[in-house]
């Protein structure tokens, strides 16, 4: 039997048959492993690295340096830090010549083909090491062209935040590149730690420029950013602390060549017309103060100072909101706006917004976010350490804020746990993180225009498949049963509309992937009845469109005509239609998302709907055919019906969540054999995959396909703390435990 820990160390051993201290030990774990951190927020110079709409960074230099010559060379520079280690596909495009180095070492030379075959992709399997890793390029200009693009695969969900390195830039965002210069400075077997140092000491000049030249630092910061714009105004923001106990008169001088309001903590305090000079002398008590200051360009100028002193001390003012790579910026600024399209001031002070600048005509305005007074400087919030493996090895990073398929089941998990055990606390968190990606989903539509690609929000923004938006759009829907956020709304919309009307589609109705291009090109996915029908469900619950509703029920009926295997009455993974066929392996998430699933859509579909009495129908089957296949630890394979593959616990947890439901709904022929089977399951799985520490063991890694098991086996191993599994234990914990109420006040009338 698979062993993942010691008996000693399971949960059932700690905390025998009580379903809610597992729950809450298991809730507390993810918690507590994932706080509440949200974004990173750091300066991103506009003028540098953009990336395109698969998220490679694009160093296009015979765009950048037009003059160039060819034999020259130039040179591309970036660390990332890494919280563990981490395995991950880099993808290289040439434009020219160029040689790749990671940490220090030449991993890649360009040879002809590749150099004369810009489309082409290399994709190098790399391994990031626990903190630093810097990426180093060399780049040789031919008249064919000069650069390359880079990224990660898959880049809205393998996300790779690459920095600028040197110390006079720490914390910026992007890549830094060179001025081509006439031959190769930096030989291959350059010690490349000592060239991360200090940018003046390279010996090269970089960009994109990060500080201002003499010319533009002689201007007002506010005309080196906008220009002179007569009529306009912006904003701009900063903090200060009054250090002293008690209350204490703060004595703020301003000067302003054109009109100026200032507000303190909200609060107006100064509003003038004209031009002048103003000292005012405020009594305050000891605290953090908001000072936010609107500026109206007037003539031609806008332009003001502004100190504060306490006792004749200077008080120093500092930014308002943390951004990584700023130096010591103590302003914040946004603008500049039309009279008309002022904000309203309880909208300032905020960094979960866009700002429109303009008057909407048309439904269109134009938009703007928070910025810093330097070169093409502007403020963009970026998941920390979220970088994904091709394992799907997730250890320390931090999930918080994070828009992904496994989060979504992990928080509808969390949702339940925290109703069944009456915590709030819990039901806040889970809502909490939703709002952290829906607050800023118009930011993140905004920011992919700008850069080319988001640095949030990835997969909800460049949503291609189901996968991107099915399983967390079911969450946020569930989650708006408990705060109602209409801000859940419009993202509804989006993908329901992706769904209903533009997703790829077989000649019958159902869905499949055509993934131009990929291995995975033309093929149906079991996974795919869990990426979209949870949500279809409740999309049509809260919109009250019944089309969504029918639309999921069709999908199974569909589904099985491709890949139910009528003989053992389960599911193939895949069918490929490049073959013709189904793969014929029946992987046990990939079935444990149908049976999920189906039971999700069942739950509120109509005893009068056309199709109930054919899903009904084939909900028994699959149970049928899932429950003979049970092993007798209550688990089941990784590979269903071979017995040689590893125990896997995504899939038990989902056929025990499956059972309780359908015992409990009385959808079963036989509820007690269906009983017995979800509480061994569940206590199988308190047993061999959860720990007493709460963690989560025996969840295979995220999955492609193949035509063999050995695939499943071999290639997919277990992963402690996966996200495709701690969401879905939670949910059979809840279950399994509402199903032993159940049968208990079954049996009490039953015997009273």
């Amino acid at each position: 039997m698979t062993v993942y820990f010691q008996e000693q160390e399971s949960a059932h051993y700690r905390f025998g048959d009580n379903d809610a201290e597992i729950l809450k030990v298991l809730a507390q774990r993810y918690i507590g492993a994932n706080p509440q951190a949200g974004f990173v927020y750091r300066t991103f110079h506009q003028s540098g690295v953009l990336q395109n709409k698969e998220g490679l960074f694009e160093i296009d230099l015979s765009q950048r340096f037009p003059s160039a010559k060819p034999g020259q060379w130039a040179y591309g520079a970036g660390v990332v830090w890494s919280d563990e280690e981490r395995n991950l596909d880099i993808i290289i495009r040439c434009l020219g010549p160029v040689r790749f180095f990671f940490n220090g070492s030449l991993t890649y030379r360009s040879n002809v083909i590749d150099e004369m075959s810009p489309d082409a992709s290399v994709k190098l399997n790399v391994t990031f090491t626990k903190g630093w890793n810097t990426l180093f390029i060399k780049m040789k200009h031919t008249p064919a062209g000069f650069g390359c693009l880079i990224g990660s695969d898959e880049a809205k969900v393998r996300i790779l935040n690459v920095l600028a390195p040197f110390k006079e830039r720490q914390g910026k965002a992007g890549w830094v590149f060179s001025a081509p210069v006439d031959k190769d400075v930096v030989p291959d077997e350059t010690k490349l730690p000592d060239l991360f140092s200090f940018e003046q000491n390279s010996g090269l000049s970089w960009f994109p420029e990060c500080q201002w030249n003499e010319e533009e630092r002689e201007l007002p910061s506010l005309e080196r950013m906008y220009g002179r714009q007569s009529g306009k105004l912006a904003f701009a923001w900063t903090r200060f602390r009054q250090h002293l106990a008690g209350s204490h008169p703060v004595n703020m001088v301003i000067t302003s060549l054109g009109p100026i309001t200032v507000w303190i903590n909200g609060k107006e305090t100064v509003k003038e017309n004209k031009a002048g000079h103003y000292a005012l002398e405020l009594p305050l008590f000891n605290g953090v103060y908001d000072l936010l200051v609107k500026s109206i360009c007037g003539e031609g100028v806008w332009e003001y100072t502004l100190t504060a002193s306490i006792g004749g001390a200077p008080i120093d003012l500092y930014a308002p909101h943390q951004v990584h790579g700023s130096g010591d910026a103590a302003w914040l600024y946004v603008g500049p706006f039309q009279a008309e399209a002022e904000p309203e001031l309880s909208d300032l002070q905020r960094t979960d917004r866009l700002y429109a600048t303009t008057r909407e005509v048309k439904g269109k305005a134009d938009y703007a976010y928070w910025r810093l007074d330097l070169p093409h400087a502007w403020i963009r919030p970026y998941y920390e350490n979220s970088m994904l493996s091709n394992k799907w090895t997730v250890g320390t990073m931090t999930n918080y804020a994070r828009w992904d398929y496994p989060l979504g089941v992990t928080i509808y998990g969390l949702l339940q746990t925290g109703r069944f055990l009456h915590r709030p606390d819990m039901i806040r968190y889970a809502t909490e993180h939703v709002q952290a990606c829906t607050d800023m989903f118009e930011y993140s539509l905004w920011d992919a225009e700008q850069y080319g690609f988001p640095a949030i929000n990835q997969q909800l923004v460049m949503m291609k498949m189901l996968d991107n938006c099915g399983s967390f759009g079911s969450a946020m829907l569930e989650a708006y049963r408990e705060c109602g956020d209409n801000a859940f709304l419009p993202v509804a919309s989006r993908i329901a509309d992706f769904m209903l009307n533009k997703l790829e589609r077989r000649e019958d109705g159902a869905f499949y992937r055509t993934c131009p291009g990929e291995y995975s090109a033309d093929t149906m996915w079991a996974d795919d009845l869990y990426m979209s029908t949870p949500f279809l469900r409740r999309y049509a619950e809260i919109s009250g469109d019944a089309r969504a509703l029918d639309e999921a029920a069709k999908q199974f009926l569909r589904f099985r005509n491709y890949l139910f295997m009528p003989e053992q009455r389960i599911m193939s993974h895949v069918y490929d239609f490049k073959y013709g066929r189904a793969t014929g392996i029946p992987w046990g998430r990939g079935n444990g998302w149908v049976l999920f699933s189906l039971t999700e859509v069942l739950e509120v579909l109509p005893e009068t709907h056309e199709d109930r009495p054919a899903l009904l129908e084939f909900f028994n089957e699959l149970c049928e055919g899932y429950l003979v296949l049970q092993s007798d630890s209550g688990l089941w394979h990784q590979v269903l019906n071979a017995s040689e593959t590893y125990l896997e616990a995504s899939c038990t947890a989902m056929f025990a969540y499956a059972f309780a439901r359908g015992v409990r709904f009385s959808w079963l022929r036989e509820p007690n054999r269906y009983a017995e089977a979800a509480i061994l399951a569940w206590n199988g799985l308190s047993r061999i995959a959860i720990d007493r520490q709460g963690n989560v063991h025996g969840v295979c890694s995220g999955s492609r396909y193949a035509f063999h098991p050995e695939y499943y086996n071999e290639d997919l191993r277990t992963v402690t703390n996966d996200n495709h599994g701690i969401g879905i234990m939670m949910l059979a914990g809840t279950e399994v435990a509402k199903l032993k109420g159940y049968l208990y006040n079954f049996e009490t009338k039953v015997f009273s």
